[in-house]
């Protein structure tokens, strides 16, 4: 599959989920805890849904949003790339989601200089 796949299907983008967190490697990062921000972009075909007008048929991002968060506050990890792969995971539990892309963004990371953002964007493909 080419990444560009997931161009060719619909997509459904729930962006800039706040949870806070507790991730991350330095003993501060994991007492104090900090916000984290999800993107997720799921690749599906949305033609079923769309015509029976069907919530079953397709994804319930506010169901999907809970479900995320809840990763998000739970079991703290090291790594963005760690937290962003479990996160991929639940996106890939439905069924109708063929691919996702997710992005976990650290506005408060420990970094010594300005910064803007760091982030961590991986994208998964169902098997």
């Amino acid at each position: 599959m080419t990444l560009d796949r997931i161009e060719a299907l619909d997509r459904i983008e729930l962006r800039g989920l706040r949870a806070r967190g507790r991730h991350g490697c330095l003993p501060a990062e994991r007492e104090l805890g900090q916000e984290f921000v999800v993107d997720a972009v799921l690749g599906l075909d949305t033609r079923p849904a769309a015509a029976d007008d069907d919530l079953s048929r397709t994804v319930d991002y506010g169901t999907l949003a809970g479900r995320l968060v809840a990763v998000v506050e739970g079991e703290p990890v090291n790594l963005l790339e760690t937290l962003a792969d479990r996160l991929a995971t639940i996106c890939l539990e439905d069924g109708t989601v063929s691919e996702v892309e997710i992005t976990v963004h650290k506005p408060s990371a420990p970094v010594p200089h300005p910064f803007t953002d760091v982030a961590v964007k991986i994208r998964r493909i169902r098997p």
